[in-house]
């Protein structure tokens, strides 16, 4: 997948701002005006995104186009490209901040994975769209034009989502709605501000840079390995454990040492992460094979409360973050050996 560079403005000022374009609803085309769910999404080029939308004073626009997918078949692919190029671009000085055009149905899941592997001390603002860009009311246009001014804001750091004029942290930021504008909520921490009338108000401080960032996950996500297998699965009323043991079956019958082998398991449980009996039992038989297994709970809102010492461990986020987030404690837990030359980065 090739990245194209498109010049916007003038590229004179000495500061400027980055727009990275992967799709989404944002970028949609539909053949009816008013057709808010029949449209072709990632067809726009971030370069037409920008047209006419207003640049914060002093800066200057870049736009390159990493991607243009449909963001429910966002991967390691995309991922990797966008944790390559947002990694280069924060070193540059004249880059003030970074803007990622992106479908709302993986959001959470990239801004996550890019405030937790690279911590930035810059803006790194994610926005989106739930109508197409050819609807006849498009949200997408004010969601750029809010999150280039986020991205522009004086002190302004870390991954961040700007929707519906709100700013969301990376860690926090969730989908909670498959239709209306305003699809987006930060649980119950809430937003980290508001845009409005092309002004930011923060209710809370901007997110700490290299809080939680490891020097060795990005060379090894990027490395062209598999990245550790994690699956996500749900508790419910009569879950058997069935799928828990057909997977390890599966490793079993294909060989436990590929480097695609099950790794990881993530249970969304009922109310405060709890899982149904004969669910549990079969995870035990996972953890038993070598299976790292955490839960959390698939309710939209609320954090699990731990009880004490669990068998299972429990984790306080939504099962799609706590999915990435087994992922790279996996990677952590590797020991090492000489990283392959093309995990090295290049400025």
């Amino acid at each position: 997948m090739s990245s194209n560079v498109e010049p916007r403005d003038d590229p004179s000022p000495p500061d400027r701002l980055l727009v990275l374009g992967t799709g989404g609803t944002i970028a949609g085309r539909a053949v009816q005006r008013d057709d808010h769910v029949g449209y072709r999404a990632g067809e726009v080029a971030v370069g037409d995104l920008l047209a006419g939308i207003p640049v914060p004073a002093g800066l200057g626009v870049q736009t390159e186009q990493l991607a243009q997918i449909d963001s429910k078949d966002m991967g390691p692919e995309v991922w990797r490209l966008l944790l390559a190029r947002v990694s280069q671009c924060l070193l540059q000085p004249e880059v003030r901040g970074i803007v990622i055009t992106h479908g709302t149905d993986t959001l959470e899941e990239t801004a996550y994975l890019l405030q937790r592997v690279l911590a930035p001390a810059k803006p790194v603002v994610l926005t989106c769209a739930m109508r197409p860009a050819t609807a006849l009311a498009p949200d997408g246009p004010q969601n750029l034009a809010d999150a280039l001014l986020v991205a522009a804001q004086p002190g302004a750091r870390g991954v961040l989502a700007v929707c519906a004029g709100r700013i969301h942290s990376g860690l926090a930021v969730r989908k909670v709605h498959h239709y209306r504008l305003d699809a987006f909520d930060s649980g119950d921490a809430g937003p980290l501000g508001l845009v409005e009338q092309g002004a930011c108000t923060l209710f809370q401080p901007w997110l700490a840079a290299g809080a939680e960032q490891d020097s060795k996950l990005l060379p090894r996500l990027l490395a062209r390995q598999p990245w550790p297998r994690v699956e996500c699965l749900f508790s419910h009323g009569g879950a058997d454990g069935w799928l828990v043991r057909a997977l390890l079956a599966q490793d079993a019958a294909q060989g436990r040492e590929r480097a695609d082998r099950l790794q990881g398991l993530v249970v969304a449980g009922t109310g405060n992460a709890t899982l149904h009996a004969d669910l549990l039992a079969a995870l035990l038989e996972a953890q038993a094979a070598g299976i790292r297994v955490w839960r959390t709970t698939r309710c939209a809102s609320g954090r699990v409360v731990s009880a004490g010492d669990q068998v299972i461990p429990a984790v306080a986020l939504p099962p799609a973050q706590a999915r990435l987030a087994l992922l790279l404690d996996l990677l952590q837990d590797l020991t090492g050996g000489p990283l392959p030359s093309d995990a090295v980065i290049s400025a």
